[in-house]
């Protein structure tokens, strides 16, 4: 018998004043419950031997993100080894608009906010350095985009709770980029950085309302109440991060809650409190996505009604910084660089398609754009670091002993010693088991599925050894 009551009156009475909202589809689309499930490749690590309908029951493109697609059904993903191996992230399609933000409002990949794409083509290299904030971003779905997004940026990534930032390290890990850097930091953390963000993401905590549908249980635990006290915890995250963003530098701000005082009421606050403009994302009417204003200063905003677009809940806006002050900022370089026997021996390892530096944290040598060293230097003064740049090893003697995420980086050399095994061999693999592998080589080798990297094992007579993170293992059998 459908629940006629799921949806709380008292937000429904909210929402019928608001443009886009239509109360009878809004309840219908709740109490049918359908579920909706979308993914988004990773356009750095695909499988060499399929295309992706081939591996994924695609059923159509998120039209607003290039690399985002509906899937059919939604498959046991974690039984999916190419899931482990990070050629895909599980995200909300709604969510993927932050890809059409980007790609309006900051032009090209690589692109220098502020400069036009004629004037970034006689730009230095290291002005193209975008240096991008997720403020809130475990478990890592904008962060994993942005990094594909800014394939040159320096993207720090902050999660406020040790326990996501964990899972928020092991999934930027497994995407393999070693250009973002991850945070656990309380957002005023960030203020002696002051001026220094070209973006910042802000995702703010809310009051959940747009997760009705996909998490029932969340109707329960929403009340108006909360819906101010969220506002007032988004205000503080706000008022933390403004110093940070540089003058003409894009804050987006996005939430997933339908509340008006989470979002245009915010939009209104943000530009009575600080020097911040609105600026526009033009929308397709077919997606399905309506534009709104706040109602003092016009702010453009855009909501996601689930029986209108096809995706949950969602509000992003975006707004640009209109002043800013520069900071001279005291830099003192903290980090222990590595040496170069160190540096020749990982080097054996890489591939030579980027300048690095690298350095190291106790015994373990890591490895990140040379461009970022200043700026890793930097954050370390400040933040506490769970993660930057990419982890290579640790030297036992001459010999390196590869870490786990150099098996997924995109750092590592081809034609190293590797092995290719099936489905069943893989998921082995990763419950961390005993797996049978023949091969030739002794030694570190890569275990490979569909051509695509899962990690390390060592090849030693009679045995195999597995090195799979035991953290990360698969239980589910």
């Amino acid at each position: 018998m459908k629940n006629n009551n799921i949806i709380p009156e008292s937000l429904l009475k909210a929402l019928e004043g608001i443009r886009g909202f239509e109360r009878e589809g809004f309840v219908q689309v709740h109490e049918a419950g359908a579920q909706l499930t979308s993914v988004r490749l990773n356009p750095a690590k695909q499988p060499s031997v399929a295309a992706p309908g081939d591996w994924l029951p695609i059923e159509s493109q998120v039209p607003w993100c290039p690399t985002g697609y509906y899937l059919k059904e939604r498959p046991s993903f974690t039984l999916d080894p190419l899931f482990h191996a990070g050629t895909y992230y599980v995200q909300e399609a709604s969510s993927m608009f932050l890809w059409q933000a980007l790609q309006q409002l900051t032009g090209q990949t690589g692109r220098h906010i502020g400069q036009s794409a004629e004037a970034a083509q006689h730009l230095p290299d290291q002005s193209l350095q975008y240096k991008v904030l997720d403020l809130c971003a475990a478990p890592g779905g904008k962060s994993s985009l942005l990094a594909s997004f800014f394939p040159e940026g320096f993207i720090v990534a902050n999660e406020v709770i040790r326990t996501r930032a964990a899972i928020l390290v092991e999934n930027l890990a497994k995407w393999g980029t070693h250009h973002v850097v991850v945070t656990n930091n309380d957002p005023a953390h960030f203020k002696p950085l002051g001026n220094y963000f070209d973006l910042i993401v802000a995702d703010a905590p809310c009051s959940g309302s747009g997760m009705f549908r996909k998490d029932p249980a969340a109707i329960g635990e929403w009340s108006e109440e909360n819906v101010m006290l969220c506002s007032q915890r988004q205000q503080r995250i706000i008022a933390d991060i403004y110093p940070v963003l540089k003058e003409n530098g894009l804050l987006i701000y996005s939430t997933c809650s339908y509340s008006k005082e989470e979002n245009e009421d915010m939009l209104d606050w943000m530009i009575n409190e600080f020097d911040l403009e609105s600026c526009a994302v033009a929308v397709d009417p077919q997606w399905g996505i309506e534009t709104v204003e706040s109602d003092k200063h016009h702010a453009a905003g855009y909501r996601f009604y689930p029986n209108k677009a096809k995706g949950e809940g969602f509000f992003m806006a975006v707004l640009r910084k209109t002043s800013g002050n520069p900071v001279r900022y005291v830099k003192k370089n903290n980090l222990t660089a590595a040496t170069k026997q160190e540096i020749a021996t990982v080097a054996n390892w890489l591939n030579e398609d980027a300048e690095r530096f690298f350095f190291k944290q106790n015994e373990l040598i890591l490895a990140a754009p040379a461009v970022q060293k200043e700026h890793i230097a930097l954050l370390q003064q400040h933040l506490y670091l769970r993660k930057a740049g990419a982890a290579v090893g640790t030297l036992k003697g001459k010999d390196l002993v590869p870490d786990h995420e150099l098996a997924l980086s995109l750092l590592m050399k081809a034609g190293l010693p590797s092995v290719a095994v099936d489905k069943e061999t893989a998921l082995q693999y990763l419950r961390k088991k005993e797996v049978n592998i023949t091969s030739v080589v002794k030694g570190w080798t890569i275990v490979q599925y569909e051509g695509v990297n899962l990690g390390w094992v060592k090849v030693l007579p009679g045995r195999v050894n597995n090195y799979y993170p035991v953290e990360w293992r698969i239980l589910k059998e």
